[in-house]
């Protein structure tokens, strides 16, 4: 999951805060990857601008006895292959978070 980000790629956190590099990002998901269960995932909208994505989904996560779920805010940008990477990914932007 992590080779979907770009290698200084920002990425939120659950208190609000965000992290940087793949290395961190990876640590971050191993929580909700640890807990097992699924994710699904709803595109809300796509939109491209040359190299660049703004992207949103809503995703719902069950697993290990507890429900998830929120709305993403994402900017991706098209890689020289052709592939797209995150670049900023905030996958609790529409969640109860923390503000502190």
């Amino acid at each position: 999951m992590v080779a979907l980000y770009e290698e200084d790629a920002a990425m939120a956190t659950p208190d609000n805060t965000f992290v940087n590099g793949r290395d961190a990002i990876r640590e971050q998901w191993s929580g909700l990857v640890a807990l097992g269960g699924n994710i699904q995932m709803t595109t809300r909208y796509a939109v491209i601008v040359g190299d660049t994505a703004l992207l949103s989904n809503d995703w719902h996560s069950t697993g290990a006895g507890m429900e998830l779920s929120s709305r993403t805010a994402e900017v991706a940008r098209r890689q020289p292959d052709g592939t797209w990477k995150y670049v900023i990914d905030h996958p609790y932007a529409a969640a109860d978070l923390p503000n502190e």
